[in-house]
């Protein structure tokens, strides 16, 4: 009989102690399965030239990493959730009753009251998320699925159904304005995601986060806090929904409660797509980057030759199932 504190193949042993903690939270190498998720993206971008010149030029890579920054911010935070053993559905509510309220506070006072009070309301979403998931044991993709539905009807009693349009010239900085050669919101983009990568890599709460999704047991008894710090991811990815929902409704110059509703399965396709495991325990930030540039070169290759919007999500979630498949196989093969 196995002793519960066994770690599974391929995921961190266990340890005592604080000494022990980079040992039992030490992530998967560069493996043949990032060498996969490369040689992926290269293929993607082959074939995206040959079927469409435009598409390794320079504007068109910049469309590509401004239509996608928000999404890339909300797959980071994802990426924390998930390596942590954890699923948060309510990304997309968050995200769209931010991008209200940004837009409704700015009409009545300044951008820096706005910003601070919508960053404010998405901590507020996520720790109340991590709150009924670490105390009251719900499972995560229940408690969010009802959490997001509490959020999206939030957001329309406060916006009274209504788009809310800043007449505020300033408001569209964020999510239009350039800083040197790139906008503002893909160096926003750059920032959450170095920042990210330094968190997960070389601090003792990114390697927590991975001994808890790789062995929760172990992780407790080896005195890990298992509840709190798995409940902090949620906080986060609320801040960084909000965020990006920040920069969505002033790249469109409007707030409104009906946007954001692909973001959930766009962020988990960008996730699992980069390699991080759905049972937890393993993940990277340059795995969901990797990701992300492989899914936004494939969404703009379909907007370029004119794909229906239907056939656009029948190929997405053929590419969750798939990533998904690909996954467990690997699994099985360690």
């Amino acid at each position: 009989m196995k002793n519960p504190s066994s770690a599974a193949p391929g995921r961190p042993s266990t340890g005592n102690g604080a000494a022990s903690l980079s040992r039992f939270a030490r992530k998967i190498p560069f493996d043949v399965s990032s060498l996969g998720m490369i040689g992926a993206l290269i293929v993607v971008m082959i074939v995206g030239q040959i079927i469409y010149p435009a598409f390794l030029t320079w504007t068109n890579i910049g469309i590509i990493l401004t239509q996608n920054a928000p999404l890339g911010i909300v797959a980071v935070g994802m990426t924390f959730v998930m390596i942590s053993g954890g699923f948060d559905l309510s990304v997309g509510a968050i995200y769209a009753f931010a991008a209200t309220m940004f837009a409704k506070i700015a009409m009545d006072h300044g951008l820096v009251e706005a910003g601070l009070c919508t960053l404010l309301l998405g901590i507020v979403c996520g720790t109340a998320n991590g709150a009924v998931v670490a105390l009251w044991r719900i499972n995560p993709f229940i408690a969010t699925l009802g959490s997001a539905s509490i959020f999206s009807g939030l957001a329309f009693v406060y916006s009274n159904s209504t788009p809310q349009t800043p007449d505020n010239p300033n408001f569209q900085i964020l999510g239009q304005a350039f800083w040197g050669p790139l906008p503002i919101a893909v160096w926003l983009l750059f920032v959450t995601v170095l920042l990210g990568g330094f968190v997960l890599s070389k601090t003792v709460y990114g390697q927590a986060l991975y001994a808890i999704g790789g062995n929760e047991t172990a992780a407790r008894l080896s005195g890990l806090r298992v509840g709190l710090i798995r409940g902090s991811t949620f906080a986060l990815v609320g801040l960084l929904s909000a965020a990006a929902g920040m920069i969505e409704a002033s790249r469109l110059a409007v707030g409104q409660a009906d946007i954001g509703g692909t973001i959930p399965l766009d962020a988990i396709a960008v996730v699992i797509i980069g390699g991080t495991s759905l049972l937890g325990g393993e993940g990277s930030i340059w795995r969901t980057v990797v990701g992300l540039l492989i899914l936004g070169a494939i969404t703009n290759l379909f907007y370029s030759l004119a794909v229906d919007s239907n056939v656009q999500l029948v190929a997405k979630g053929a590419i969750v199932i798939g990533a998904v498949g690909l996954d467990v196989w690997s699994r099985r093969r360690r």
